[in-house]
């Protein structure tokens, strides 16, 4: 068959370890036999990261302002351990953090659902998304460990250098630690914006949940917020369209998720989203079949996989081990990156393969083909064959090819 012509790049960011390996056999397997593919490639990598003093992951970022769309295969954030490994100059930043605080998106996640494998929680039967807020909060505070008796005060000062605020905040009798966080009234606008706006695009509703009881300044502005936009821009829509917007407590919320059938979009703070978004995707199967997508207000999209670079299996594969490492979330962010670019550049024939490609993949799972990880997770009685990745890979283009055909 003749390759679908792509007009507009999608923006490519390279990754590290084993998803690095599982990124190029995806392409050579499910895309280039098939899409004259056209990107603008960034490597973001570690050696390059380094080599570029991290000045590659902004150059990446900021493609994507500029094409709308990319997809980012998993990377590396270093640790001590890393610095030593890699032998860098300093500990870089993670990217997925340089580049959520360029877009100013939000992380949606939700999980791929297949036949076989059925969620923990069993009245569960419709993809539960995650919306996180990827800005400030405990990823972006101030710390301190005091070792001595005294006292701690937050403060605010002015641009004009008044202090316009002071308040203690504990009397230490003893050794103790203190941790100031913040976030902004833009990037929380920007949070509901987004959620609003992939609302409406995916036609599901939106619960939105904080801790506003207790936190009655700062989780409460994060509701205010939300609600004054809700009013003020989507509701009309929102009732047009037969969904619903709906506010509760953290600790409701979740005692709400664990009782409903599911089916859709759960807002949350940032440290909320972290976590919530990693106990929704086991309990609906496995971390590598969660699918991620940043969205910033003005439109532009980032896909990529929710899981890290599958650093064991990294290992093993470089001593020339056989390794079964999950490819889907992977192909995933491809297929939603290429079916976007499609939908933005009026090119149904990249829609329609893309959409069959995730079809193929779901089918070679159904079939009972699938990687060791989801073996034991699918439902007794189903028979289930565990191969490696690139035997799956090659059983989901079989399936393709007769798609195409």
């Amino acid at each position: 068959m003749e390759k679908i012509k792509m007009t507009t790049p999608l923006v490519e960011m390279d990754g590290d370890e084993m998803t690095r390996i599982i990124w190029q056999m995806i392409k050579d397997e499910l895309l280039l036999p098939f899409v004259d593919l056209k990107t603008e490639y960034y490597d973001l990598g570690l050696p390059e990261r380094e080599r570029t003093k991290d000045k590659v992951t902004f150059d990446a970022a900021y493609a994507n302002q500029k094409y709308g769309v990319s997809v980012k295969c998993a990377t590396i954030t270093p640790n001590k351990q890393r610095v030593e490994e890699y032998n860098l100059s300093e500990m870089w930043k993670s990217p997925n953090g340089t580049i959520r605080a360029i877009l100013d998106g939000t992380v949606f996640r939700a999980p791929i659902l297949i036949d076989s494998v059925k969620p923990a929680v069993r009245n569960w039967k419709k993809p539960i998304t995650i919306a996180r807020h990827a800005y400030g909060d405990v990823y972006k505070a101030t710390e301190y460990r005091c070792e001595e008796k005294g006292k701690a005060y937050l403060s605010f000062v002015d641009e004009n250098g008044e202090e316009k605020f002071r308040e203690q905040i504990y009397d230490f009798e003893c050794a103790g630690v203190l941790q100031g966080q913040y976030n902004k009234d833009s990037s929380i606008r920007s949070f509901a914006h987004s959620c609003f706006k992939y609302a409406i695009n995916t036609k599901q509703d939106l619960w939105f949940s904080t801790k506003d009881t207790i936190s009655k300044k700062y989780d409460q502005t994060f509701k205010l917020i939300f609600q004054e936009i809700y009013d003020e821009c989507y509701k009309e829509e929102f009732e047009k369209l037969g969904i619903t917007y709906f506010y509760t407590l953290i600790d409701d919320a979740v005692a709400r998720v664990i009782r409903s059938e599911g089916g859709y979009i759960w807002a949350c703070k940032n440290y909320d989203g972290d976590v919530m978004s990693d106990m929704v995707s086991t309990a609906f199967g496995s971390l590598a079949m969660m699918t991620s997508v940043l969205v910033s207000p003005d439109g532009k999209f980032e896909y990529e996989a929710a899981h890290g670079t599958v650093t064991r299996h990294y290992y093993r594969y470089l001593k020339g081990e056989d390794t079964s490492t999950n490819p889907m979330a992977t192909i995933f962010a491809w297929s939603g990156a290429l079916k976007k670019r499609g939908e933005l550049d009026s090119l149904d024939s990249l829609v329609d393969f893309a959409t069959k490609l995730e079809e193929a993949c779901i089918e070679t799972l159904n079939d009972g083909i699938m990687t060791k990880d989801l073996v034991g997770l699918v439902e007794a009685g189903t028979k289930a064959k565990a191969v490696n990745t690139i035997t799956f890979i090659k059983e989901i283009r079989a399936r393709l090819e007769k798609k195409l055909a």
